[in-house]
């Protein structure tokens, strides 16, 4: 039986956009240096990039892969790649504000 070869194209990852990088480099500007990162597969949407600000906000940018949203992370100076350790968690400051826009985001759906 001959070898077959796969049909299959493997594409490289996209890379962040002007729009993602400048949300990303904005919110480290706003939040304090250096920030933090942690990448999120969100299925097939692609991956969700959480900020954590040096002053414990949070925010986010919506990329088309993981790859992508490691991608972004080296592409912004002062912005480390994080996981949701102790340290990343602890950084964190949810205040009544952001309490509330999630308890929305959660009764919406």
């Amino acid at each position: 039986m001959a070898d077959t070869e796969s049909t299959e194209k493997t594409e490289a990852p996209a890379a962040p956009t002007g729009r993602q990088l400048a949300a990303a480099r904005a919110f480290v500007a706003a939040h304090g240096k250096p920030s933090k990162a942690v990448v999120e597969r969100i299925g097939r949407v692609g991956a969700r990039v959480v900020l954590v600000g040096a002053d414990g906000a949070l925010g986010d940018v919506v990329v088309p892969s993981p790859e992508t949203g490691e991608a972004l992370v080296e592409a912004v100076e002062d912005l480390q790649a994080a996981t949701w350790d102790a340290e990343t968690v602890n950084a964190t400051v949810i205040g009544p504000a952001h309490r509330r826009r999630m308890a929305v985001s959660f009764l919406r759906r």
